[in-house]
């Protein structure tokens, strides 16, 4: 039974995993929910996410998992313990979707698909009465009233409470452009890329020589922090999982010197002495690009870069120390659009501990809204899903304290 002589209106705008998810605790806690999304239809950046096999979240302790948030692992704990990772497999399955742990601990459903789960997600909400309005824009307040610009032309609502769940500024054609940011001037940190491409300083001819190219299970090393991963070279860069684990150091050291510098190891499996003693047991007469080859199995995107980092007459000591630290110079972020995330966002100080807007009381907030980031791995659902129902949390209490005169 509803907790409310009437059932409150609690409006959620942007119908990612953050906003959904909040519609789905509020619809069964007694409140009437619609969901405002400005696209034609919903959870499109999830849909995407699943294009290469959907990371929900990931298996490794709470603990560990909770320090890749970084600078907002603090403010962050609270409802990362009140929906854990182990939690969020437990609802996708309860939908319908057993999930599995990778070897790299990242879990996914087993279909590896969003769709199927999306789908059994959406019937949930119908059942429980929730109201999806798509082609729904929102462009601010009149007053308490909420408005949207529809296909229709202007229309306006007035809930008991609202959640925004409009996500950060990346990947605009699927719904996050960041525009919302105009509204909350005042409370919002400058947006940044996040788990971004980096620009090296290489040369064009190289770029577009070598461009679609993969360094494949290669190691990087930045300030003592180590990572591994593959390495895409793009028209403009590079990317891949191993540089977006270090993207937040790399950004505000370009920010604060201009350019960074990462060491790639090639070979991240061998030790300096292995690899030493392979490159010497190759004939000395052949060509370098062949000892290499031979010695390494590098492909001749890796030779050519280890070629251009050691001098021409380098002894094989050189040559090992280079495979194992070659340095690369970055010089700039990729463009903010093209981030799978982005940092900033409204901040901490903004927000009460139940994620309200302090400047106006019975909005809430949540998901990639909020100033926080985190590596790829399941670390950014995961932060949708918990800050989501967090809100919703604040959300029916703040509800609760007005029903009975305690607010």
């Amino acid at each position: 039974m509803s907790r409310f002589p009437t059932p409150p209106s609690v409006a959620i705008i942007g119908a990612g995993p953050a906003g959904l998810f909040a519609a789905e605790y509020l619809s069964a806690h007694g409140c009437r929910v619609e969901i405002f999304e400005q696209m034609p239809s919903v959870g499109r950046k999830l849909l995407m996410a699943g294009r290469s096999g959907l990371n929900l979240t990931h298996s490794e302790p709470l603990d560990r998992f909770i320090t890749r948030y970084g600078a907002a692992q603090d403010w962050l704990s609270p409802a990362l313990h009140a929906f854990s990772p182990d939690n969020l497999r437990d609802w996708a399955e309860n939908l319908g979707q057993p999930c599995f742990s990778g070897t790299s601990g990242r879990v996914f459903p087993k279909s590896m698909k969003a769709s199927p789960l999306l789908r059994a997600w959406l019937a949930r909400l119908v059942e429980q009465g929730v109201v999806i309005r798509t082609r729904h824009r929102f462009t601010g307040w009149d007053g308490k009233a909420l408005c949207f610009e529809t296909p229709e032309g202007p229309v306006t609502f007035s809930p008991d409470a609202v959640i925004l769940a409009m996500g950060g500024a990346s990947w605009s054609r699927l719904g996050s452009d960041g525009k919302w940011a105009d509204l909350l001037a005042a409370e919002t940190a400058p947006f940044a890329p996040a788990n971004c491409g980096f620009t090296p300083d290489w040369s064009d001819d190289f770029l577009r020589r070598h461009e679609g190219n993969i360094l494949h299970s290669v190691g990087l090393s930045f300030e003592n922090e180590k990572t591994r991963g593959d390495l895409t070279i793009t028209a403009r860069g590079l990317e891949g999982s191993a540089l977006y684990a270090l993207s937040a150091r790399l950004r505000e050291a370009i920010a604060g010197d201009g350019s960074a510098t990462i060491l790639l190891d090639l070979r991240p499996t061998l030790s300096e002495d292995a690899a030493l003693k392979r490159l010497q047991a190759q004939r000395p007469r052949e060509s370098l690009s062949n000892r290499l080859r031979k010695a390494f199995a590098l492909d001749s995107t890796a030779r050519e870069l280890l070629r251009d980092a050691t001098p021409k007459d380098a002894t094989p000591h050189q040559l090992t120390q280079t495979l194992k630290a070659l340095p690369i110079t970055l010089t700039g972020t990729d463009t903010l659009d093209r981030a799978i995330s982005t940092a900033g966002g409204l901040r901490q100080d903004a927000l009460d501990e139940h994620f309200m807007i302090r400047s106006r009381p019975g909005v809430f907030a949540a998901g990639e809204m909020l100033d926080w980031e985190a590596p790829t791995g399941g670390y950014l659902l995961q932060g949708c899903f918990s800050t989501g129902l967090a809100a919703a949390k604040g959300v029916l209490g703040w509800l609760e304290s007005s029903v009975s005169g305690i607010r």
